[in-house]
């Protein structure tokens, strides 16, 4: 199969999957209800909560920059800025696409050494975004596993039902499928290196020696308590631009749903600051999911934790979490439109 074709089929099979969770967490909404509440929230939180999202990729593009100043004291917190911006477009395209395409951006403006090498190769930038990865994937284990220990009479069944839980049904057809790919993988890796035995080993072993060195360019930063500084003011802004659509949904008229719905919106409008790292949690899970942009996967989870938690019905909770995910999607492609643009002119 040729590399286009290759692309075309992970482009339609990813965005099928997407169709198929946007189809069944909307399949029970009605649309006049739907778009009645939405125009009678609180749109004032919304927009606080876009900011709240730019700034979260500011502080993620200064974060970052800490990691690649060991390899290249060159680089610029605008280069890093315009690569987060620019990979959140590529990953509305194809899952995981952005954080290949942040790196390849940080090569290519990257400065040279004295030979005119790159000092920010691409291999070095990629170790330095799996770095990055690792501690943001540290970060909701450590609220998971705080919210369950503090918590767990409250969220606990969430976690232990509906995510873990769920998962655990399909691990015995998840785990048999893994080890064929697995096995066929090998198989063919163990054939191409046959073949091309010293030219494809020390390629694999520069390549590998590159991300390592990617990799421990945390050892090596200056003010390395700026990094914890920058993730924790990340999360911050997470947990903030959750909390801002709790209280615009608060605004949501209950005439807008409906006979009955009053009950449920009082519910929504008790909702808390608790409640939002509970929800913003929940809804970190959905970057798991091979889907673009998180279309589909956010929007179940997020309706399942509230209606499981709160009992709130799925036709309210569909709201809360197309308010949650379309306003950060919307500022995604505000800043990753700028970023782009400035890069064509700046060519």
């Amino acid at each position: 199969m040729k590399e286009d074709q290759k692309k075309i089929l992970k482009y339609l099979i990813s965005g099928a999957f997407a169709l198929v969770l946007l189809y069944f967490s909307f399949r029970e909404v009605q649309w006049e209800q739907f778009m009645g509440a939405m125009k009678t929230c609180d749109w004032g939180y919304v927009l606080l909560a876009m900011a709240a999202g730019v700034f979260s990729f500011w502080l993620r593009a200064r974060r970052w920059r800490m990691l690649l100043l060991p390899i290249d004291p060159g680089t610029s917190t605008l280069s890093c800025l315009n690569a987060v911006n620019i990979s959140y477009l590529a990953n509305m395209v194809l899952p995981r696409a952005g954080e290949l395409v942040r790196c390849a951006y940080i090569t290519k403006n990257s400065s040279r050494d004295s030979s005119g090498k790159k000092l920010a190769s691409y291999d070095k930038a990629l170790g330095t975004m799996v770095a990055e990865r690792l501690w943001d994937l540290a970060m909701v284990l450590l609220l998971m596993a705080l919210i369950i220990y503090v918590l767990w009479g409250r969220f606990g069944s969430f976690f232990s039902e509906q995510l873990l839980g769920k998962a655990g049904q399909g691990i015995r057809f998840s785990t048999i499928m893994l080890v064929l790919v697995a096995a066929v993988i090998a198989f063919l890796a163990a054939v191409i290196a046959l073949r091309n035995r010293g030219r494809l080993w020390g390629k694999a072993w520069n390549f590998l020696k590159g991300m390592g060195q990617g990799l421990s360019s945390c050892l090596k930063m200056k003010h390395g308590w700026m990094f914890i500084v920058y993730t924790i003011g990340i999360w911050l802004c997470y947990w903030m631009m959750c909390l801002f659509i709790v209280w615009a949904a608060r605004g949501i008229d209950p005439a807008s749903l409906g006979e009955g719905a009053g009950a449920f919106i009082a519910k929504m409008q008790d909702l808390d600051g608790v409640d939002a790292l509970f929800l913003m949690t929940a809804g970190a899970f959905s970057s798991l999911i091979p889907v673009p942009g998180g279309f589909g996967a956010f929007h179940y989870i997020v309706a399942t934790a509230l209606q499981s938690v709160y009992g709130i019905p799925w036709n309210i909770g569909i709201i809360f979490a197309t308010l949650s995910h379309e306003s950060q999607i919307l500022t995604q492609v505000i800043c990753g439109g700028i970023s782009y643009f400035w890069e064509t002119l700046r060519k």
